[in-house]
């Protein structure tokens, strides 16, 4: 959504951008944004990054880029792969390597039944990586000790077309081929994945971002600026509530997702209010919600959103001290303006080292 008002802008980012090394096809952008505020996030093309590196991942060794002595079999369903092992536990993944399949096929080994995941979702996962040609795992999160979290978007279409429509909790085998893959990047030789491999995953989903704020309404105290939904975006509308010297947390929504530290990653949706004319100045609310660290985003959101569960609408009154007190260009903020946020919280993971 535009708002009418001509100082409104997109919000296109807080700070950095959500950066995860799993399965990426691109590298991510970065923000200059320590504020909040709108500032496009930019990603440009790099080679496939999977578990971070070369280095890191447990595959890339000279077994793993073994070209087997046999062609491999095609496959029309999952059946000829067993999976072994407890949920939780880094499984054993067996077949009659190599083997290889037309299209990219899933199914659910053990069944969750949390929310579903969309097919734009931010997820957290472990997984282990299989190269269907040789056998080998070519990364594992259960090898590196802890889940990882990444946007569907920005994973390879085979990963993104197993996993969507599938539930927190389930364990999913999920095998694609090359064209789904990483073919059209050559391969990714660091972990010794040729162009033409098929690729199996055993995926654990441990939670999935939510679309918008989900829970239990909470009544605003008194005196506070009027807050109406429309379409599920909020207005605000200052009219005679009188300005807080301090900062103001007024749940509106109270969700039941993991509460946000100050060490975490957070997707949101926003907007933004100046108090001084009661007029919308930043527009965050359209598409996915936009990403970025908590250490960058200004102290106010820094103190209001700590312990604010996941699935939340939070609204910060938020005074120049703890915003802008010198103002800001863009969005133009006036010096010593009080700011008024609607923020839905969308994910909250903690923040790669």
């Amino acid at each position: 959504m535009i708002s009418r008002h001509s100082r409104t802008r997109r919000a296109a980012g807080f700070a950095a951008a959500l950066c995860v090394a799993a399965l990426t096809l691109t590298a991510c952008g970065s923000d200059d944004t320590s504020s909040g505020k709108s500032s496009a996030s930019a990603s440009s093309p790099a080679s496939p990054s999977i578990g971070g590196s070369a280095s890191t991942s447990p595959a890339a060794s000279a077994s793993a880029s073994a070209t087997p002595t046999k062609a491999a079999k095609m496959i029309t369903s999952l059946d000829p792969i067993t999976v072994t092992g407890n949920p939780g536990k880094a499984p054993t993944v067996k077949a009659d390597w190599p083997i290889k399949i037309a299209k990219t096929t899933s199914k659910v080994l053990n069944a969750g039944s949390g929310r579903t995941v969309d097919a734009s979702a931010t997820i957290n996962v472990n997984y282990v990586g299989i190269n269907a040609r040789t056998g080998k795992s070519f990364d594992s999160s259960f090898s590196r000790g802890s889940a990882t979290s990444f946007s569907l978007d920005q994973v390879v279409t085979g990963f993104k077309k197993g996993l969507q429509g599938k539930k927190v909790g389930d364990r999913v085998l999920v095998m694609m081929p090359g064209t789904d893959a990483y073919d059209s990047q050559g391969g990714a030789s660091q972990v010794g994945i040729n162009k033409g491999d098929s690729l199996i995953f055993v995926v654990e989903i441990k939670g999935t971002s939510y679309k918008t704020a989900e829970g239990t309404a909470v009544t605003p105290a008194a005196g506070l600026p009027g807050v109406t939904v429309k379409k599920n975006i909020p207005e605000v509308k200052i009219g005679s509530a009188k300005k807080p010297a301090s900062l103001v947390v007024q749940p509106l929504i109270k969700g039941e997702g993991r509460k946000v530290t100050a060490k975490d990653v957070i997707q949101v949706k926003y907007r933004t209010w100046s108090w001084a004319d009661d007029d919308l100045i930043e527009d965050g609310y359209d598409g996915n919600g936009v990403s970025g660290q908590m250490s960058g985003v200004i102290e106010g959101w820094k103190k209001g959103l700590v312990g604010q569960p996941v699935g939340s609408r939070v609204m910060l009154i938020v005074p120049p001290d703890l915003a802008y007190p010198k103002g800001n260009s863009t969005p133009s903020i006036a010096k010593g303006d009080t700011l008024v946020y609607v923020i839905d919280i969308l994910f909250a993971d903690e923040a790669s080292s």
